[in-house]
């Protein structure tokens, strides 16, 4: 899609973000009993009813069952059984070309700009505008993702970044126009994600293909991290900025033309569409019911506030590699371990563990996971560093199970503006961290803000488990503070 992806927390991305890849199972395949909901329990009181839109229900090619919602799922676990899933693999191979385009946009652009201006401000600028707009296209456009079909609006974004991208390709686009355009991508980017987001539990379904499906996406965000700038790096050595920017109109492109050609065209979840003025109120609207609920505020709060907080050591990275004394090459190594931990962990979990045990270790480890991070107090070597960090990256491995009760607490007409909204706000959250941090820096030594993040970091991800617990729908009197409809 177009636009960067966020990041996932824990130093990972649409918030912003490793490609396994597997046989296709043979069609026909048996099925089990669905996996359990968010701790195992019921669905809580309240929650209207759900049917199978248009094309839900089984596999564009034939080959498995998709599950419908609250249906059963293939036998087969780990991510082979989502490989399975014809659409699937169009969203797949669509999140990879927009991956490649993002990198290569980013670095292209960013030094298009120095060569321009020689300011490296303006060039920094690059990368911050990929971040700051958001905030404003996750709640003012978030009701695109429930108003129009999931299909249209990912073709129509893609096509639409492609469209800001090749602009930015013109010679004649001044430098204020290619920082625009940066941020009209960037405001894109949540609704675009968002809206898939939904849509991968249409072609899914809501149980364990849905949070396998969620996982890779995000480990091969992850991996981009990891990659994408080397490969940036080698394009720009062979072609001009302009260039490389010019092969991200073609991403996205192909993108779009996955997307069409690859997924069944369903109905939207809203049917009113009557004007600009009830779009606005839809995404306003929307976001003022997802926080109205207790249950999903708690949930969305559980993505946002660890990743606020790890994003630390990455913030200050180069300054602490200063500090200890060691080099480039110790930096790169640095920075890739929290990546590492979590691509790691998340791999493990989808592939040995099931749905009831990925649910069971959400909170002990969004609890803990930012514990390593207290080693900092001692200004720790390389190799403690690196151990502290890699384990800062295991920790998050609890939003695998968390995106199993995020999706099991949203309603249907609700979940396009509510996955835009987390979208939206895990970048712009992950922003604000980086920029905390960075301010911190100025006045304390950087190796006791790592320390101090992970410390009130934990401090408030226990406070947000605590408050979890207690809007878990197996808990008695809960239910009665469930989300209004918006139909």
């Amino acid at each position: 899609m177009g636009g960067p992806s966020a990041r996932v927390p824990h130093g990972t991305a649409d918030q912003p973000p490793a490609s396994p890849t597997g046989p296709r199972p043979p069609a026909g395949e048996p099925t089990a009993p669905p996996p359990a909901t968010a701790a195992g329990a019921p669905r809580s009181p309240g929650r209207s009813e759900r049917t199978p839109r248009a094309g839900a229900g089984t596999d564009p090619a034939g080959a498995v069952p998709t599950p419908d919602p609250g249906g059963a799922a293939p036998a087969r676990r780990g991510y082979l059984a989502v490989f399975a899933v014809r659409e699937f693999r169009a969203v797949f191979g669509a999140h990879l070309l927009s991956l490649l385009g993002v990198v290569i946009t980013e670095i292209s652009l960013t030094v298009l700009v120095y060569d321009l201006t020689g300011s490296p401000l303006l060039s920094a600028l690059t990368f911050a505008l990929g971040m700051l707009p958001y905030l404003f296209g996750g709640t003012l456009l978030a009701g695109v993702a429930d108003r129009y079909p999931a299909r249209r609006v990912l073709v129509v974004c893609d096509l639409v970044c492609a469209g800001f991208v090749a602009v930015m390709v013109l010679p004649g686009t001044p430098v204020l126009g290619l920082l625009a355009l940066r941020c009209a991508v960037a405001a894109v980017a949540p609704v675009f994600t968002g809206t898939r987001t939904a849509a991968l539990a249409d072609i899914l379904g809501e149980g364990d293909l849905y949070v396998l499906g969620r996982s890779l996406l995000r480990i091969v965000s992850q991996t981009s991290l990891l990659a994408g700038f080397a490969v940036g790096g080698v394009l720009l050595a062979v072609v001009p900025p302009r260039g490389a920017i010019a092969i991200t109109v073609v991403t996205f492109l192909l993108s779009a033309a996955l997307l069409r050609f690859g997924t069944k065209d369903r109905p939207a979840r809203l049917l009113k569409k009557d004007g600009g003025a009830s779009l606005l109120r839809d995404s306003v609207g929307g976001a003022r019911l997802v926080f109205a609920d207790r249950r999903i505020r708690a949930l969305m709060l559980l993505f946002w506030v660890p990743a606020m907080f790890v994003v630390a050591p990455e913030a200050l990275m180069a300054p602490y590699a200063d500090r200890i004394g060691v080099g480039p090459a110790a930096l790169g190594l640095m920075m890739c371990a929290m990546p590492v931990g979590h691509i790691a962990a998340e791999l493990v979990a989808g592939s040995a563990l099931s749905p009831r045990s990925r649910s069971r270790i959400v909170l002990p480890t969004a609890a803990a996971g930012l514990l390593p991070l207290l080693v900092y107090a001692v200004t720790p070597g390389m190799t403690l560093a690196l151990v502290a960090l890699a384990l800062s990256g295991v920790g998050a491995v609890y939003v695998i199970g968390l995106d199993q009760w995020f999706v099991d607490a949203v309603p249907d007409e609700l979940r396009g503006r509510a996955m835009t909204l987390m979208t939206a706000g895990l970048m712009t959250i992950q922003g604000l961290g980086m920029a905390l941090a960075g301010l911190a820096g100025e006045f304390f030594p950087v190796h006791q803000v790592v320390a101090g993040s992970g410390l009130i970091g934990t401090v408030c991800s226990v406070l947000l488990v605590r408050e979890v617990r207690r809007t878990d729908p197996g808990n008695p009197g809960v239910g009665a503070d469930r989300p209004l409809t918006t139909g």
